[in-house]
């Protein structure tokens, strides 16, 4: 087990903006019902079973209550119950019907680790922050967002449906693991997840 980070996932008490690293990835933020009762729920597919049940554990440990189900196609889905709290949430991320990032928004350890688990993976010696396909006018913002916190990315893929934020060299990818803290314990994810080595 390697020494905790000071600036790592786990030294950092849960909140319900953690979840914002979900709409980093293609994660959905929607609002339900109506006046007083009006609510916002987020969600996720993601592929594979691991990466939801940590989700959902993120969910759980920001107070929200959590739901994991599967899409048509049989993909893994987790998502919040509707939850007032999650309504400011919906209000900075969307613009009518169309994702948006807050300008002033920064990934902090919790988000970069939601983000990982919704749509990271390794590439070679590099690792990729997967973008929303459907909200192509994020994925500049997201990468300076990732760039003012110290982990400066490549955009990648812009063209197909697998975009993503590519991080390479040593220093970057440190930056990130030290963020992320560790994996969840799934042999998936070990091998899914960041590393410098």
């Amino acid at each position: 087990m390697s020494q905790l980070s000071f600036f790592s996932a786990e030294a950092v008490p849960p909140a319900v903006a953690d979840l914002t690293g979900i709409l980093a990835a293609p994660g959905q933020v929607v609002l339900v019902g109506h006046g007083d009762e009006r609510a916002a729920r987020l969600s996720v597919v993601v592929d594979g079973l691991w990466r939801a049940e940590a989700l959902a554990e993120m969910i759980a440990e920001a107070g929200l209550e959590p739901e994991i189900g599967q899409t048509d196609e049989h993909s893994p889905l987790v998502r919040t119950a509707p939850d007032r709290r999650l309504s400011p949430i919906a209000a900075n991320w969307t613009r009518g019907a169309v994702k948006t990032v807050p300008p002033q928004w920064l990934p902090g350890p919790r988000e970069l680790r939601a983000w990982t688990l919704a749509a990271g993976v390794p590439e070679a010696d590099r690792y990729l922050l997967g973008l929303d396909p459907h909200a192509p006018d994020t994925h500049s913002a997201l990468a300076s967002a990732l760039m003012r916190v110290g982990i400066a990315p490549t955009l990648i893929g812009t063209r197909g449906m697998h975009p993503a934020l590519r991080i390479s060299g040593r220093r970057r990818l440190s930056r990130l693991v030290e963020n992320v803290g560790e994996p969840p314990d799934h042999v998936e994810a070990l091998q899914l997840w960041p590393r410098t080595q």
